[in-house]
């Protein structure tokens, strides 16, 4: 039976416009609106479009890398417990290597009818990916939000830690300790996040450490605890007396590798992590990190999609979120020469 949108307008107490924006799942209802036109099509005894007959009303994708970096799995657990606040239900899906594909994860959630996703350093983040996977979500009106990585071609609120800050308050405590030979050990040069990270160290390192070396200090490597150990091998081969490190746990790596050359952290070089996570409280030594304001990112990336999922469109643009120096026990003044 075919669908008078004028009954049902009457119905659910709005326009026929509005009726027809809903049974054709198009953006820019909001979500009780939505529901009310629903209710009214099953209350009338109508059939529901096909589209919408599986729709699982207020599921929101959250899609993250893989979950041996600490800080991914609180960033998860806020953003979770941010939409359940809101009435939503968040369907992780995480990116390990080998595993499900973003774009897989995408389709299962479309076919399910998600009402939105965040992406938290997702593909997004690569520039060495196409984006027009974003550019085709968008024009299926499916609200997004993303963290970390931003891109100015994605129309999409995008939120993100300062990553140049972030260099510059680890250089600046370095320096204040009398380390001249600093450097910087960071992921692989296609993500965003990085690109950032190495042209902040580049450009401050040049101002504040002139005769430094940069090309030997900037050590990029993968994420993860053997890239760390690799990188440190590296810097300490090159003289390094400290290091500023693109995560926690590449940080743990290169205290190990400080280790296997015979030195102690932070006698013989300091160490600066990245992230704030529960490890580098429990590290031995305890880790000196920036720490990422998760908490406030996490937040707003709930919001923004609140917003956009209820027809309020949030500011474009890239909200950038203050860092934080957690001060502990490895680092300290450079050994004496």
């Amino acid at each position: 039976m075919a669908i008078r949108l004028s009954e049902v307008a009457k119905h659910a107490g709005v326009s026929e416009a509005t009726v027809s924006r809903v049974l054709n799942d198009k953006p820019g209802v909001a979500r009780g609106t939505r529901e009310a036109v629903l209710t009214s099509v099953d209350v009338l005894g109508y059939e529901r479009p096909s589209l919408l007959r599986r729709q699982m009303v207020g599921m929101v994708g959250l899609i993250v890398p893989e979950l041996t970096n600490p800080i991914f799995p609180v960033m998860a657990q806020s953003i979770q417990m941010g939409l359940a606040a809101e009435g939503y239900t968040a369907v992780l899906c995480t990116q390990a290597p080998g595993g499900v594909h973003e774009d897989d994860y995408l389709q299962m959630l479309l076919d399910r009818g998600a009402a939105g996703v965040i992406f938290v350093s997702g593909q997004h983040a690569n520039l060495d990916v196409d984006l027009e996977r974003y550019h085709r979500l968008r024009a299926r009106g499916l609200p997004m939000v993303l963290i970390n990585g931003h891109r100015p071609e994605v129309d999409a609120p995008s939120l993100s830690n300062d990553d140049a800050a972030a260099v510059e308050v680890a250089l600046a405590h370095l320096v204040q300790l009398g380390h001249e030979r600093i450097g910087l050990a960071t992921g692989q040069h296609r993500y965003v996040p990085v690109v950032r990270r190495v042209e902040a160290f580049r450009r401050l390192a040049a101002e504040l450490l002139p005769d430094l070396d940069l090309d030997a200090m900037v050590q990029e490597t993968w994420f993860g605890l053997e890239g760390g150990v690799q990188a440190g091998a590296d810097l300490i081969e090159a003289g390094a007396t400290a290091v500023i490190c693109g995560s926690d746990v590449i940080a743990l790596g290169v205290t190990r590798a400080a280790r296997q050359a015979g030195l102690c952290v932070p006698d013989d070089l300091s160490v600066v992590g990245y992230d704030g996570s529960l490890i580098s409280a429990f590290s031995d030594p305890a880790l000196t990190t920036v720490r990422q304001d998760t908490t406030a990112i996490c937040h707003a990336a709930v919001r923004a999609l609140v917003d956009e999922i209820g027809g309020r469109p949030h500011r474009r643009g890239e909200a950038l979120f203050a860092p934080e120096l957690v001060v502990r026990a490895s680092t300290g003044r450079p050994p004496e020469r």
